[in-house]
Parts: C-alpha cells; structure tokens; sequence
C-alpha cells in the first residue's frame, strides 16, 4: 500500500516595525517567505536561509508557530506547510528576488483582506499575538 507523499516548505513570519513581510506568487496570492529544506539542513536554518535568499533579510529563528495542509487548487496537490515566528536582525529594506512578483510590508489589520491562504493568516494573527504578550513581559 503506497502512502502519499507530500512536498514540506517551511515559511518564516517576520514582524519588523509593526507590519509582517509577505511576498506575491505567480497564483496572486500573497505568502510567507520560506522553502524547501535541504539535505542536511534544519528547518530552523531552512527558513532563515530561505528569508535571506527571497528578501535579503537576516533573521533569528524563533518557535514553530503552526503547521498545515495546504491544497493549491491550480497545480492540484497538497503541501505540508510548516510556519515559524522570525526575528529580523538589522534595518534594511526587503529586496524582491526572481522567485516573486511583489513585495510588501503589512500591518495586522491590513493582513485579514489580503488574497492569501487562511492557514498562512492565522500563522501571521498568532505572531502578533505572541510579540504582544512577550512584549508585555518584565524585564529580568
């Protein structure tokens, strides 16, 4: 009995500012940077070489923050869809790489009306939520 097989890309959410950092695919979809893993390579060092590789952006990985199945309609398979919280380190400006048609910067309550996988939006509001509450934390 053959088991499916499904492909993984690991995305990261990375908040800098108060706006989450998304990217437009080729389905006009907006999505979270991230990839495929490599051989050899972990999924925390996976989405913070991916993020570098699509936007420039150096990040600390942080906590998974979910995982889901996505089905993609267009090509007609599922993607197991693993997402991360990112910590940006530096100030730069994002660079579009070949891999994307646009990129943007979000605020929370811009994110709600984006054309964008729910699974990916709940990941993001997660985020959020979770920044919020670390912020609120005292300092030791």
């Amino acid at each position: 009995m053959n088991q499916p097989v499904y492909p993984v890309s690991i995305k990261g959410v990375v908040v800098r500012d108060g706006r989450v950092l998304l990217l437009k695919n080729e389905r006009e979809e907006w999505e979270l940077p991230g990839g495929r893993i490599e051989p050899g390579e972990t999924p925390e060092e996976c989405v913070a070489r991916e993020i570098t590789e699509e936007t420039r952006w150096e990040v600390t990985t942080g906590p998974i923050i979910d995982t889901w199945m996505y089905y993609i309609n267009v090509v007609e398979k599922n993607v197991f869809i693993v997402t991360y919280g990112c910590h940006p380190n530096g100030d730069t400006e994002p660079v579009l790489s070949h891999e994307h048609k646009e990129i943007g910067l979000f605020t929370e309550s811009e994110v709600p009306g984006l054309n964008m996988p729910a699974g990916y939006k709940r990941s993001i509001a997660s985020w959020f939520a979770h920044l919020r509450e670390t912020d609120r934390e005292p300092v030791r």
